[in-house]
């Protein structure tokens, strides 16, 4: 079952800013060439005139279907080449759009190509060449310098606005700022400018400037820096406090929209420079934290799209032309946007891999996003559609759309690199490029910039106009008017006789003196009637003026009454300063007591962790200490029972020769018993006796035990024999049982049997001192 969408409220609409609907101005594109580097041979753009471009295609390269060789033309606004200056390119592009700034309009200029074709050189420039960038800061300074506000008087707001404070705010702020630790940052080494270098890029000749500038208002620039990496954007003017032990990374910052539907990155951070040269080194600052790294087109490619905003702030002064109008609504704030875009690259070329692989991935997705803006705009002018436009698919898009749609001037500078190799790159740049040009942005319609009380150029005109005005209520003399007074002025004047001629020519002439008696009189009655109007306009006047000087008088004390009040709102605003700061100083005590318990806390846990380390080395000295005492006692447990194997082994084959010296000796007395059986009745044994043969004789060794064994080498034979009778008596009466061997006293023994074994004696045994059990079998010869 599908949930029905809970209907949203109406979201009021804000006012949005005019614009000439009905005129729009296209996208101005331009081109820049740049020169060929001596390593590259082959050239495939050629300039043919100041606004039309031609492509070769390499040798070697077929472009289309049939295989023939294509050349296309592009014709942009204007086409620079390799011999342009930065000053020329400055005049046709970046001019026109700093004076629309200091008039109240916004706009838009971004450089646009491959990788190493010279966008950053364009922005930027390099020493004694200075860029668009330090050319534009240069011209706004040089047109306000002499109408710049105090500093702080203007102050930025969160919400992409301009707040007015008035001189003691902004003093205050002044002081606060002033007093304020400076934050230590890293900078890398490797990235720092040297100041002369600094110096050439902002030293800039021709004093160019705006001339048709309001001298009753003020003016106050803020500069922001930004970069849009991986499609996150980042703050390069942010001053984080160096962490040694636990370094954080920078935090991405986001879009929002203010109440006028214009696109701001929020909490970013705006500058506020008076000077080009504090401007470009706010900038430069920037400059040393963007994301730039080696690649095989460029040794120093731009890994993001850098965006650098000039905010120009404007409010027009009081009657009096000595302060600023705190109303916000007759701030007029403009914005110039300075883009320098990452180049578009092809994997396949740069070998990219791991980060810079993902960077490159996110930098053609952010243009072809771009691009696909710039169509569907042109298609819905061209063919009356009401395509959406993607610009929430890219940061880049989504930050630009209002420049789109009507907010301000957008200049584009394609930059191409001539050589061979980047053929098909500046294919697609140039045909995106003309693309471009034919999307037209509505034009803004020109904004208020004098507010409703006069300036210092007014000031005079609205005396004059007030003593006017003054003089015509009491009916006195008007400049410039035609009441009575003035029109019996001009009768009089215009009545006044001419002298006639004096000259006598007889002695009887008596017309002219009279006549020149009589306009003499007349002359001297107008101009006391003359005099008598001129008195009664010079007490007219002195009158109005006392009226007049009673109004200023008035004024003066309304104005002495508000600056009364002002002083006690100081008064009590001082008051509550010291308040604060008392405060400040006992929150200052508790931080400090705290730090130095964080401090103390700090040591122990270092202790701590030092004594943790100590003993984890002792275990590991342990641990390793048993595993060598272990690995030497299976040694010896395994040597041991090697030992013990090999002497059972040869216990056990001592054994068995035992047994079998003992079996060998029971063949032998089972032999002899059947050979004393199997005699002749005939054979009369011998009389028993004794003899000695011989002598017996051995030789003695040392056992292991720590005994002695002897081994006889020869034995000692007794012959005996028994008598008649004896033999047959014993035969009959042992038939009847088995034969057993008794001892040499009841029975028979066969002395020579029995000492051809030889005996192994060793202490301790248990057939007497000297002896044991142990026989090794010595067969005597026959």
């Amino acid at each position: 079952m599908m949930k029905t969408a809970r209907a949203k409220p109406p979201r009021r609409a804000a006012p949005k800013k005019p614009s000439n609907t009905g005129q729009k101005d296209p996208v101005g594109v331009y081109c820049r060439v740049r020169p060929l580097s001596p390593t590259d041979q082959e050239c495939c753009i050629e300039v043919i005139n100041e606004t039309t471009v031609q492509l070769h295609p390499p040798d070697g390269c077929r472009v289309n279907r049939n295989g023939e060789y294509k050349e296309t033309q592009y014709s942009f606004k204007q086409v620079f080449g390799t011999q342009v200056t930065q000053k020329d390119l400055f005049n046709s592009v970046a001019k026109l759009l700093v004076e629309d700034l200091i008039h109240g309009k916004n706009g838009l200029l971004f450089t646009y190509g491959v990788t190493g074709s010279g966008k950053t050189y364009t922005m930027t420039g390099s020493p004694g060449q200075g860029g668009l960038l330090p050319r534009c800061l240069h011209m706004i300074f040089n047109s306000i310098t002499d109408f710049q506000a105090k500093r702080y008087v203007f102050k930025t707001d969160d919400k992409n606005g301009i707040e007015v404070q008035n001189e003691v705010d902004a003093l205050l702020e002044r002081q606060k700022r002033d007093n304020q630790p400076q934050v230590v940052t890293r900078t890398p080494l490797s990235r720092q400018k040297p100041e002369t270098e600094f110096a050439d890029m902002i030293n800039i000749e021709d004093g160019c400037k705006v001339e048709e500038i309001d001298e009753d208002s003020v003016y106050s620039v803020f500069v922001s820096y930004i970069e849009i990496y991986n499609n996150y954007i980042y703050d390069l003017l942010e001053e984080v406090p160096i962490d040694p032990i636990k370094p954080k990374p920078p935090q991405s910052k986001i879009l929002r929209e203010d109440h006028n539907h214009n696109m701001y990155v929020a909490g970013c951070t705006e500058v506020e420079v008076k000077t080009t040269e504090e401007a470009f080194d706010v900038f430069w600052r920037g400059q040393k934290r963007r994301r730039i790294a080696n690649t095989q087109l460029n040794r120093e490619s731009s890994r993001s799209h850098s965006v650098f905003m000039i905010k120009l702030a404007q409010a027009p002064l009081d009657a009096d032309g000595d302060h600023v109008l705190q109303e916000k609504e007759q701030v007029t704030v403009s914005q110039l946007s300075l883009v320098d875009l990452a180049g578009s690259e092809r994997t396949n070329r740069t070998k990219a891999e791991g980060s810079r692989l993902r960077e490159a991935g996110n930098i053609n997705q952010s243009l072809m996003t771009l691009r696909t803006c710039i169509e569907a705009l042109r298609e819905n002018q061209m063919c009356g559609t009401n395509k959406m436009v993607p610009y929430r698919d890219s940061k880049l898009t989504h930050l630009f759309k209002n420049y789109f749609d009507g907010e301000g001037k957008v200049r584009m500078i394609v930059c191409v690199n001539p050589k061979a190799d980047d053929h098909e790159e500046s294919l697609q740049v140039m045909r995106f490029a003309e693309m471009t040009q034919e999307v037209e942005v509505a034009r803004p319609v020109d904004k208020p910039i004098f507010g409703l009380t006069p300036g210092r150029r007014y000031r005079n005109q609205a005396f004059k106009d007030e003593l006017t005005r003054r003089l015509e209520e009491r009916g006195g003399p008007v400049i410039g008017g035609k009441p009575e007074e003035q029109a019996v002025i001009e009768m009089l004047i215009q009545s006044f006789p001419a002298i006639p001629s004096c000259e006598l020519l007889d002695a009887n002439d008596d017309q002219t003196l009279p006549r020149l008696i009589e306009a003499l009189e007349k002359r001297r009655r107008i101009r006391q009637m003359m005099a008598e109007e001129f008195n009664k306009s010079i007490t007219s006047f002195r009158s109005m003026l006392q009226d007049f000087n009673g109004v200023v008088a008035a004024k003066e004390n309304m104005a002495q009454g508000k600056m009364t009040e002002r002083e006690r709102t100081i008064v009590s605003q001082r008051s509550e300063i010291e308040r604060l700061e008392k405060k400040v100083k006992t929150l200052e005590y508790k931080i400090d007591i705290l730090e130095k318990t964080t401090t103390i806390y700090e040591d122990e846990k270092r202790t701590l962790q030092q004594d943790l380390e100590v003993q984890n080395q002792k275990l590991q000295r342990q641990l390793s200490d048993k595993r060598r005492i272990e690995a030497r006692l299976q040694g010896m447990v395994t040597e041991n029972a090697m030992k013990w194997e090999k002497e059972c082994e040869r216990r056990v084959a001592a054994k068995q020769l035992e047994m079998q010296n003992k079996l060998w000796v029971k063949d032998e007395k089972l032999k002899q018993l059947k050979a004393i059986v199997t005699e002749t009745k005939g054979d009369a044994p011998e009389r028993p006796s004794r003899e000695k043969d011989r002598e017996p004789k051995g030789d003695v060794f040392r056992t292991r035990g720590g005994g002695q064994s002897v081994q006889f080498t020869d034995v000692e034979t007794l012959r005996q024999q028994s008598p008649p009778g004896t033999y047959r008596k014993r035969r009959s009466s042992e038939s009847n049982r088995p034969p057993q061997v008794e001892n040499t006293d009841s029975e028979w023994t066969d002395v020579e049997t029995r000492c051809s074994v030889a005996m192994e004696m060793r202490a301790g045994s248990n057939l007497g001192p000297g002896y044991q059990h142990h026989a090794i079998p010595k067969r005597r010869k026959p």
